[in-house]
């Protein structure tokens, strides 16, 4: 769901209202002596109704709630002042801002955990949803309007992941710019309880100290009082210090201690009132201004953070909501975008689902064969029939053999050779003759998918005619058997034969097709991808030639039909190993390799280099300059392998064992310098390998 749906206050990203914003509104509150009234403004608009934007400022109260809007309380606010003006202020206030911080830590912290479940539910919610996706796609699940259908649930999902990974991030910020203003409102507690405390303990010690003065002129004056007096009471201490004077020089002397102890005393109420006054003015005010703002600065911003935490869960579930079942726009329930997750599973139609998957197959119906009628096989006749004379004509007029059309028309044995081909090569095959051509397929076809294509094509046809008795009645009874037996299907092969896949070079494929990666390289990679990452041993394991042999040939002849797509492991006999061989025998077969013979030199002396960014740098360069099908076709290639490299954990194979297999492949082989190059070609496929993204666009 787009985040412009929504207000911008209510939007999980918002930084605004952050513990700056509340540091400057506490500040302005206790210049203007309006701290608790604002105060109980954000406290009362945590109880707003969920639809209103917890941002916006509060309401004027209705007289009858005055007193919970924070209005003046002139009697608590003459206490407070009582308070603070005391010498209990800064203690009680040092107390306060510690159940501030202690608040805001475990709010914090509640937020910390609460972000840690909805980051972990997130995740695993997306993890599952990708999991989904891959699963779905691929051709063993139903597609039609069940697989729409999934793929919106599924994308509804995501987008409900998404919302809880935005609220989860928020709520980290949250959590973290409160543990930084708990920790900056803990270094000014330590910081004033030692300045202000100190202030009021020096106090206090200047108070007890004019005390003991006041204490000691006391007992200095009764003693002196009584030996004035001559009064015969005295302390011990006295009579002791005075038993050798006389009672005028004990008066002197008494009389000289007491105006000695009152001149201390004097001098410690002067500095006690001096102190006092400091700390009453300047000290004790300053210190509980800088407490109580910082009370109210972490109250507010525990305030505002606890109203972004209402408004980040109204946001969520109205997010996750509107994912659920948006709001239905011009298009109705038609508009993709206004689909709901009810509407999407209420699309299904299985009917249509079954019918659209049958009629998919009906390009695989096999064609009415007719009726089986049974045909004597010639070497089945009398002898006799073979010397009576020239055969019976055979439907489609062709001259009876002799010495001399023999020799005028050779090209009679290279179509029974190709015959016994795969289809899909072009052979040197008598075009102008067809009717030979018939019987020789018809004659050798159930032997062909057991037999090569090229090896046959030379004078190992006049040697499988050798086999034969050579008389030339037998040969005139073959062609006439095959006449009658051949049907249409077999006079399509060599037009379809004329565009081959294998042995032909990648310019002359881009020219003919119009693509530039070779559509049989896009299905082996295409099948490899959907069943062969995880297989141990990818493109080291040998496939069976037979089933190679069988989809070489379908490319050769049928590549446009939709038996050659892999992503059914039908259309290549669940084996993919066999689809890797495919794929190395197109390679192989190239008259040109991948990266050119003439660059061979160039990509050995690059591949030289000790330095690995040299090196890589100029096998790019080389690589940047080759021909457009080929830089395609490599480019296709190297992503798909190295996406096997990086599930090696699984299919053990390395960079390195992917390059020992793919070098001389795509490098070509110099027999003159094969066994001396082997290493260096090795190295070029490796460093393409390991600097895939590198080299090639990954897009």
């Amino acid at each position: 769901m787009a985040d412009d749906s929504l207000p911008p206050s209510l939007d999980l990203r918002d930084p605004a209202g952050s513990i700056d914003a509340a540091r400057t509104t506490a500040t302005a509150d206790s210049e203007t002596n309006e701290g608790p009234a604002r105060e109980g403004d954000a406290a009362a608009s945590l109880h707003s109704p969920a639809g209103q934007p917890p941002a916006a400022p509060a309401a004027p109260a209705a007289p009858a709630a005055s007193a919970a809007s924070g209005a003046p309380r002139p009697e608590v606010q003459k206490q407070v002042e009582g308070v603070l003006s005391s010498e209990i202020g800064i203690a009680t206030l040092l107390n306060r801002l510690k159940q501030s911080i202690a608040s805001a830590k475990e709010f914090a912290l509640f937020l910390k955990k609460r972000a840690d479940l909805e980051e972990h539910n997130a995740a695993g919610l997306k993890k599952v949803c990708r999991a989904t996706q891959d699963s779905i796609r691929r051709p063993e699940h139903r597609t039609g309007t069940f697989s729409q259908a999934y793929e919106e649930m599924v994308y509804i999902h995501e987008r409900m992941a998404e919302n809880g990974s935005h609220f989860a991030a928020s709520l980290q910020q949250m959590h973290d710019d409160l543990v930084d203003a708990a920790s900056a409102a803990e270094r000014s507690r330590k910081t004033w309880k030692t300045n202000g405390l100190a202030a009021e303990q020096k106090v206090a010690d200047l108070e007890q100290a004019m005390r003991k003065s006041r204490s000691k002129l006391d007992t200095l004056a009764e003693d002196y009082e009584r030996v004035r007096t001559g009064e015969s009471r005295q302390t011990g201490k006295v009579l002791n210090a005075f038993k050798n004077k006389s009672a005028a020089d004990q008066e002197m002397e008494l009389k000289k201690k007491v105006e000695h102890a009152d001149q201390n005393y004097r001098q410690a109420v002067e500095t006690y009132r001096g102190e006092k006054q400091l700390l009453e003015t300047t000290t004790r005010p300053d210190a509980v201004h800088q407490i109580r703002n910082h009370v109210r600065e972490l109250d507010a911003g525990l305030g505002l953070q606890m109203q972004k935490f209402a408004a980040f869960n109204e946001k969520l579930l109205l997010s996750n909501g509107l994912s659920v079942s948006p709001l239905r726009g011009p298009g109705g329930d038609n508009h993709p975008a206004s689909r709901s997750l009810r509407h999407a599973v209420l699309s299904i139609d299985n009917e249509r689902d079954l019918d659209d998957f049958l009629a998919g197959h009906h390009a695989r119906v096999p064609a009415h064969a007719g009726d089986v009628k049974y045909e004597r096989h010639p070497t089945l006749e009398p002898p006799s029939h073979f010397q009576g004379g020239p055969p019976p004509p055979a439907p489609v007029a062709i001259p009876p053999p002799s010495s001399s059309s023999a020799a005028a028309a050779p090209p009679p044995p290279p179509p029974m050779g190709q015959s016994m081909s795969p289809g899909g090569h072009e052979p040197r095959r008598p075009f102008a003759q067809p009717p030979p051509h018939q019987h020789q397929r018809s004659f050798s076809g159930q032997d062909a998918p057991q037999l090569g294509a090229l090896p046959f094509q030379g004078g190992s046809g006049g040697a499988g005619v050798g086999q034969l008795p050579p008389s030339a009645p037998f040969n005139a009874h073959e062609r006439q058997g095959s006449a009658a037996a051949a049907g249409t299907p077999t006079t399509t092969t060599p037009s379809a034969a004329l565009n081959p896949v294998f042995g032909v070079h990648l310019a002359h494929l881009y020219e003919r097709d119009g693509v530039p990666v070779p559509a049989v390289v896009e299905q082996c990679i295409r099948a490899v991808d959907l069943f062969g990452l995880g297989t141990e041993g990818i493109y080291r394991q040998s496939g069976s030639m037979a089933h190679i042999q069988k989809l070489r040939a379908m490319f050769d002849r049928e590549r446009q039909s939709p038996a050659l797509n892999f992503q059914d492991p039908d259309n290549f006999f669940h084996d993919v190993n066999s689809v890797t061989g495919l794929l190395k025998q197109f390679f192989r077969d190239l008259p040109d390799p991948v990266l050119t013979a003439d660059n061979h030199d160039g990509l050995v002396a690059a591949a030289k280099h000790d330095d690995d960014t040299q090196r890589r740098d100029s096998i790019h360069a080389i690589i940047n300059a080759l021909p457009d099908p080929n830089y395609a076709t490599l480019r296709a290639l190297c992503l798909h392998l190295h996406r096997v490299v990086e599930n090696a954990h699984v299919n053990r194979m390395s960079s390195h064992n992917l390059a020992l297999i793919f070098g001389p492949t795509l490098m070509g082989t110099d027999p003159a310098k094969a066994i001396q190059d082997a290493g260096w070609q090795i190295k070029v496929v490796d460093t393409l390998l390991q600097n895939t993204y590198q080299i090639f666009d990954e897009d």
